[in-house]
């Protein structure tokens, strides 16, 4: 690859995929580095919203994503002090250019796969972990290669922003996610849900719904847990999750299909401060890397893909010229950091009106009905109708 047109990119799961394409389409070559040498997803799913929809099909991805993804009607928000739906918030047709997908994680990171080892400009090594860099006048050398700028895309225990920032690190937020799919004919017909469920209710929280085109179910349930290893997960025992949804009092339907999953998996949850992490020079940090949150506005992914398509946007208007790229990523920063910042304290905040108690929880709920679906679902019209 040609050094001074090249950018190399620290990760290759969705951030990184997406930044690649996003890179390439203005005319860079990309050399992604990816330090495992087999690309593997858990299975869980992602809900995809239309300020991430519009991109990723913008980047022409939607004839490899259209046999996998569901397109919602709806969220339905329950609650567990009674068991029933507290309003039910149309997704339909509003956004006719972008809709909202539900995914299999696997199946969009095999689309972007597919895309970027289709790309004549991108060049993706495995076993190959970005452990060397050095900044010069003329750019950065990454592993002893020099190059126009280093994108760290690699999750949120990220070697790069360890070169970086090494002071700032992420904290556990005292929460466990516990992913698990199950196939849809395993669940009882009255619990299928037909688009997006979130269970409201005491210590913790649950969304259900369809991905792999309508054949499986994505479960995600939230509940304080203790910390486990940044960066790790593993098997969560069934019989754990049970009994705290059991013991917190939830109604029979939400404890019936949390029972029909025998395989779990626990993700710790940890966040990076506020507005996230950015740049240094010619090396740049997305997705959880910058801006680790919780995944209570469902925009984890969201965020990571809106990043690549500025970040890809803010370099091309820099060219190919060195002197100018340092300048480029401190107007990506500039650009994304506020936008993040409110992102994060709103998935915070969704989190604790989540798991309200008692009079509270009544509370909420008579609020969100009074507010009414046109009103509450408008709330949302600020992180969905963004464009580039």
């Amino acid at each position: 690859m040609t050094a001074r047109r090249t950018i190399v990119i620290a990760g290759a799961g969705i951030g990184g995929l997406t930044a690649a394409l996003a890179l390439a389409a203005r005319g860079f070559r990309v050399l992604i580095c990816e330090k495992t040498g087999r690309l593997e997803e858990a299975g869980a799913g992602l809900q995809l919203s239309p300020n991430a929809t519009r991109i990723l099909i913008g980047l022409g991805l939607q004839p490899r994503l259209a046999p996998h993804v569901t397109t919602p009607a709806s969220v339905s928000i329950m609650t567990a002090r009674s068991g029933g739906e507290v309003i039910r918030l149309p997704l339909g047709s509003a956004r006719d250019d972008a809709p909202y997908w539900l995914v299999h994680r696997a199946d969009l990171q095999s689309a972007l796969l597919g895309a970027v080892i289709a790309h004549p400009d991108i060049e993706l090594r495995l076993s190959c972990p970005v452990d060397n860099l050095r900044a010069t006048p003329a750019g950065i050398i990454v592993n002893g290669e020099s190059v126009l700028a280093l994108i760290g895309a690699d999750g949120a225990w990220s070697f790069v922003r360890r070169q970086l920032f090494p002071e700032t690190q992420p904290h556990f937020s005292g929460l466990i996610a516990w992913r698990g799919t199950l196939e849809t004919s395993r669940l009882k017909s009255d619990l299928v849900p037909h688009g997006v469920q979130l269970w409201m209710g005491p210590k913790g929280h649950l969304v259900v719904y369809p991905v792999s085109s309508g054949e499986r179910i994505n479960m995600v349930a939230i509940m304080p847990g203790a910390a486990m290893q940044l960066g790790s997960s593993d098997i969560g025992d069934a019989s754990e999750i049970r009994q705290h949804f059991a013991a917190s009092r939830w109604p029979a339907n939400a404890r019936a299909m949390i029972e029909s999953v025998d395989n779990w998996r626990r993700w710790p949850l940890f966040t990076m401060p506020d507005g996230g992490m950015w740049h240094e020079g010619s090396v740049a940090l997305l997705g959880d890397a910058a801006h680790a949150m919780l995944p209570f506005a469902a925009q984890g992914a969201g965020m990571a893909i809106e990043d690549a398509a500025v970040l890809a946007e803010c370099l091309a208007a820099a060219g190919h010229d060195a002197a100018a790229i340092a300048p480029a990523l401190a107007r990506y920063a500039a650009l994304r950091q506020l936008r993040v910042g409110l992102i994060q304290r709103t998935a915070r905040q969704s989190g604790q009106i989540y798991h309200l108690r008692g009079p509270m929880a009544l509370a909420r709920d008579l609020a969100m009905r009074a507010l009414g679906a046109e009103r509450l679902q408008a709330r949302q019209d600020w992180i969905y109708d963004w464009k580039l």
